[in-house]
């Protein structure tokens, strides 16, 4: 949804910021083919035909001495000088100077120098630099410099973002990159974003504001202690940091998102004249995008005539709402076009429904429509796709995703509502996303639950926290009943009923396949536990219906299951199903993803073999730790050897300090999953 973010993202391409659903360094991976068939090589030497000479201030940066570095890092920016100067009109002109160098061979992802621009912007000048572990110095002409078409993220029908971007020589471990452009542009919104902390170490930075007479200012930070600005006595304000460490989250398990993390700071702005003054609140983000989005929400007669077929009979506001949800989020189709202030700007809802497709704030407006033509209210949340991007600190337009808040009446209440919020004047929301297709009504996807958004209600606007849905509503309720030869091999009845946001990746699964891909796609999640296993009698429930159960039953037969030794016969009572956490033994100094809030049951029931008898059973467990819980149990009924265990996620980001704890739970869920039951052969 908003552009501005992805291309701030593209634009701290060579120094790796990660903070969009593609990660702009993987983007230009994927660039490297184009570029290295139509771009041809600079030659040695430095000045040649129309390519500029190499600066002082190239070759000064190249110079300096690094710090100790880890062995991993990748690449490291030795300088990068921004410049935002905003004219009296309101447009702004971006001047980027910057210099990296490769210290890996994995480093050379950041070698790519890229600027975006669409209709509303252009790239004044764009000059590209750089210097082999040899010595050489390379300028590249403008020829060597391509414009091409934004790759986009997938579902983009049009995108008029372009890019410009060059594959300079020298793009090897002990290589400088250095380029610098001139960029004018249009804001939308007077703010200016810098991010000084992503993926790699800065080793000097500044960035600089220069703005009309009478204008004002103020700054909001994210992750980061507000820094004051050098005053440069009418000439602007700077402010520049050294040595910021870089955010190396490639090897570490359990990671929130590099964008929750890394520093920035949000320059907002006003003066005379301006049409989108900015104050720094998340109120006037809110009034700025109301202005932008509230008269495209309107009904016309064929949206109402289709709400009101839609909720005919039904006068219960969680059905009513429910239906009109599920029409726009499985009927309206995840479909781009974006032109200038189209990546923030919703479509007519009128338009989306007659085309019946719509990205994320067209799926939310015409939402709102279908809603307010039958007496009920709505209004757009401003996100982001990944959890703590948005900072209750740092009011800006930073988010990439829009949802639906959705009024609940007063007084009205219901089990179904499992993503509610208050707002400070009293006022209920149904948090709802019709863009995740997967999910049921009420609920709200893994990646949003626990971050922030901006409820868009002009004066009202709020930053509100998205609710952790209670476990019980996101659930995996595993039954088997087995059989178990004296040959080790086990035969028996599966099944498995997932609920919620838990369900979707199966859900997708099955919805995109035929039976023969479905049986390959439960082949491989079993064999994850069962190395010699076959499942017949496959049958699926409810794969569509996302306010029931999706149910997977199956026959399954697995040869060798269980292990003889002399007399005895060594028996795993956790037949199939991984919980442990991906924890490792290294120390923590990033906060704790745990995904989701989810509850999974097993129930298993192995008879035993003629002959053997139990000889030792695994001990129980009860572990409950507060963000999450897991306990086990094996016991005997009879000749049935019956397992059940309950693993709870209450939480879906734990403090740094916790980690110990959260390695415990993966240490006790991966000894109770590896445990066996001891079988002795009766004499």
């Amino acid at each position: 949804m908003n552009r501005a973010r992805t291309e701030q993202n593209c634009r701290q391409a060579t120094v790796g910021n990660r903070t969009g659903k593609q990660t702009a360094a993987g983007l230009l991976c994927g660039l490297a083919m184009v570029l290295s068939a139509g771009s041809p090589r600079a030659m040695a030497g430095g000045i040649f035909g129309a390519a500029p000479p190499m600066p002082d201030w190239v070759r000064q940066a190249a110079k300096q001495t690094l710090p100790t570095y880890p062995k991993s890092t990748k690449a490291v920016v030795l300088m990068e000088d921004t410049t935002y100067t905003v004219g009296s009109n309101g447009q702004a002109v971006e001047h980027v100077r910057r210099v990296v160098k490769i210290l890996r061979p994995q480093g050379r992802e950041y070698g790519y120098p890229i600027v975006y621009f669409d209709k509303d912007s252009k790239v004044l000048s764009m000059h590209v630099w750089s210097i082999d572990a040899a010595g050489h110095e390379y300028s590249l002409k403008d020829s060597e410099i391509i414009e091409i078409g934004h790759p986009g993220e997938g579902g983009e029908l049009y995108d008029d973002a372009k890019m410009k971007v060059a594959d300079p020589p020298g793009r090897d471990p002990g290589g400088i990159i250095a380029y610098e452009y001139e960029e004018r542009e249009h804001p939308y919104v007077a703010e200016a974003n810098w991010v000084f902390q992503d993926e790699l170490p800065r080793l000097n930075q500044q960035f600089t504001l220069i703005l009309p007479a009478g204008y004002s200012y103020n700054t909001t930070w994210a992750n980061h202690a507000k820094l004051d600005a050098a005053d440069l006595e009418g000439k602007g304000y700077r402010w520049g940091m050294t040595n910021v460490a870089g955010i190396d989250l490639e090897d570490v398990p359990l990671s929130p998102s590099a964008a929750s993390l890394s520093g920035r700071m949000t320059v907002h702005y006003s003066g005379p004249g301006l049409a989108q003054p900015q104050d720094g609140t998340w109120q006037g983000v809110g009034l700025w995008y109301e202005g932008l989005s509230r008269d495209r929400m309107q009904p016309n007669a064929d949206i109402t005539a289709k709400a009101q077929a839609l909720v005919a009979g039904k006068t219960d506001f969680y059905d009513q709402a429910e239906v009109l949800g599920e029409f726009v989020q499985k009927q309206i189709r995840y479909f781009v076009i974006e032109m200038g202030i189209g990546g923030d700007q919703p479509h007519f809802a009128s338009d989306i429904y007659k085309g019946r497709y719509g990205d994320c704030k067209d799926k939310a407006t015409l939402l709102g429509a279908m809603l307010s033509s039958v007496g009920l209210h709505s209004d757009i949340v401003l996100v982001d796709s990944q959890r703590g991007t948005v900072n209750p600190e740092n009011p800006s337009r930073w988010g990439n995703h829009a949802i639906a808040a959705i009024e609940v009446p007063a007084g009205y209440q219901s089990p179904k509502l499992h993503s509610l919020v208050t707002t400070k004047a009293g006022k209920r929301y149904l948090i709802f996303d019709p863009t995740w297709s997967d999910t049921p009504f009420g609920q709200i996807e893994d990646n949003l639950q626990g971050s922030y958004g901006l409820i868009v209600e002009g004066k009202a606007s709020e930053l509100v926290q998205i609710p952790v849905v209670d476990p019980n509503f996101n659930t995996i309720r595993r039954t088997a009943t087995f059989a178990l030869a004296t040959d080790g091999t086990l035969k028996g009845q599966v099944v498995d009923r997932r609920f919620g946001d838990i369900a979707s990746t199966r859900r997708r699964e099955l919805a995109s396949s035929d039976g023969h891909k479905q049986q390959q796609y439960m082949d491989r999640t079993v064999s994850h536990d069962l190395a010699a296993a076959s499942l017949t009698d496959l049958k699926f429930e409810n794969v569509d219906a996302l306010d029931k159960d999706l149910t997977t039953s199956f026959q399954l037969t697995a040869a060798h299951f269980a292990t003889a030794t002399g007399p005895l016969l060594m028996v795993r009572p956790r037949v199939f199903g991984d919980y442990a956490p991906n924890a490792d033994r290294k120390a923590r100094t990033v906060p704790i993803d745990m995904g989701t809030a989810m509850q999974a049951t097993d129930s298993f029931d192995i008879e035993l073999p003629e002959g053997y008898a139990v000889d030792e059973l695994p001990d129980p467990i009860q572990q409950d730790f507060g963000f999450a819980s897991y306990e086990s149990k094996t016991v005997l009924n009879g000749r049935v050897l019956h397992y059940t265990r309950t693993y709870t996620v209450r939480q879906v980001e734990v403090p740094a300090e916790k980690y110990g704890e959260v390695q415990k739970l993966a240490s006790v869920i991966a000894s109770d999953e590896d445990s066996r039951a001891v079988l002795k052969r009766a004499h």
